[in-house]
């Protein structure tokens, strides 16, 4: 996933359910840096890999099946 990128985020520590932010970066040390809203204010905040579920807000082009996409 390319950063910075819009996401819905998963995390049941925080209570997120599909809450849309931005993914800033992915840290090797094992968190996401994520831009998110709550309320009327932006904060970025750190999230475990292990318990996050980030999803790309843009769906994947549909290739058809004879088109591999190499990553």
């Amino acid at each position: 996933m390319d950063t910075p990128c819009d996401v819905m985020i998963h995390n049941q520590l925080l209570g997120l359910k599909g809450s849309v932010g931005s993914l800033v970066q992915v840290h090797e040390a094992g968190y996401y840096e994520i831009n998110l809203k709550f309320g009327a204010n932006l904060h970025r905040v750190l999230l475990p890999i292990a318990g996050t579920v980030i999803i790309a807000k843009e769906e994947e082009p549909e290739l058809g099946p004879a088109i591999e996409v190499e990553r």
